[in-house]
């Protein structure tokens, strides 16, 4: 009987630090977002990024929205998990063309469409600024020289 007793406290320990270990891997789980909101009146470009587990990749999402017409969630796929930026230029209000290294993107913000370039555009309009990720922490730094 005595066996069967230190048996249970043995498994109940493994319990109790499961139960310690658990939210230190939750909490090791990583997610960020930031907004830029166009002065055009409730139109919003967003990009979130999420990591499932401690280094893991992350995946990046970019969320076009017309407030209250629209809202669209769109992948951006091969996005660098280190060094992660994305530029953002403004041809014509309410439309946005975004560069991440080889990869250029076009999303309209009054009917929230998306689409990927094969090739760069000769001229993508004004720079407006940039996504960018530092120390796993997202945020937008505006272009000094950007006309809104």
């Amino acid at each position: 009987m005595n066996r069967r007793a230190s048996t249970a406290a043995t498994k109940g320990s493994g319990g109790l630090r499961l139960a310690f270990l658990l939210p230190l891997v939750l909490a090791s789980c990583g997610g960020s977002q930031f907004a830029y909101f166009d002065d055009g009146g409730g139109l919003t470009l967003s990009v979130v990024r999420e990591q499932n587990y401690l280094g893991g990749p992350w995946q990046s999402t970019l969320v076009a929205a017309a407030t209250p017409r629209c809202q669209k969630r769109h992948p951006l796929e091969g996005m660098s998990d280190d060094g992660f930026q994305l530029k953002v230029f403004r041809p014509e209000s309410g439309v946005y063309i975004l560069n991440s290294g080889k990869r250029w993107y076009v999303t309209e913000l009054r009917n929230c469409e998306f689409q990927t370039y094969k090739t760069p555009p000769p001229f993508p309009g004004d720079a407006v600024g940039r996504f960018e990720a530092r120390e796993q922490t997202l945020s937008f730094v505006p272009e000094k020289s950007a006309k809104r």
